[in-house]
């Protein structure tokens, strides 16, 4: 067999990773909120993405108005890995953000730490299902607004008004454009998560 110079191949035995502790995460929000984006821009593997065309079927059904550009949408998951410095593997699930696929959630949903809500502000109502869900199921998760052209910001306290957050839940602003400010949305999760988790304990 031919020796890869190249090093074990991620995910296999040989892979050093595989003594990391790795984790679930989910990436939640409405429709056309930059899940994928999210996703695809840590990943430090090619990201799994199941998505499809926008088709005259979704006319009236998935609102483009404020994504006039987006021609396609995830119909199942997005699916990447990320390992931030301190060893720990996380998993990356992007669930998909029209209800007509929620049905999906609870599977998505089965093992994971915790949970990135991301919103657009121009259409904060979008992302009610998501808080209630993670909610209603005890599943720590943070809020993360994503900055688009044009929308108005707002400070973290209005937002957690508007969407009637518990104090503890972290709202922060973010680009999920770049990677690095991505990437700081993920460690506030995981932040938040262990925060959680010794206050329970």
């Amino acid at each position: 067999m031919r020796s890869d110079p190249a090093g074990p191949v991620p995910g296999t035995a040989g892979d050093p990773r595989e003594s990391s502790l790795a984790v679930k995460i989910l990436v939640a929000g409405g429709f056309g909120v930059g899940k994928t984006t999210l996703v695809g821009a840590v990943s430090e593997i090619r990201p799994l993405r199941t998505e499809a065309m926008l088709t005259e079927k979704s006319i009236g059904v998935d609102d483009t108005a404020m994504v006039s550009g987006k021609t396609t949408t995830t119909v199942a998951m997005d699916f990447g890995r990320i390992t931030l410095p301190t060893g720990l593997v996380l998993y990356l699930f992007g669930t998909p953000g029209q209800d007509r696929f929620w049905f999906m959630w609870d599977e998505l949903a089965q093992g994971a730490l915790g949970a990135v809500v991301l919103v657009d502000t121009r259409r904060l109502a979008d992302c009610f299902a998501s808080v209630d869900y993670f909610e209603r199921r005890g599943l720590p998760f943070i809020v993360a607004v994503n900055h688009f052209e044009g929308a108005k910001l707002y400070a973290p306290e209005q937002i957690r008004a508007a969407l009637d957050l518990d104090d503890d839940v972290p709202v922060i602003t973010t680009d999920v454009r770049t990677r690095e400010s991505a990437k700081q949305v993920l460690i506030t999760l995981v932040e938040h998560v262990l925060m959680a988790t010794a206050r329970r304990g």
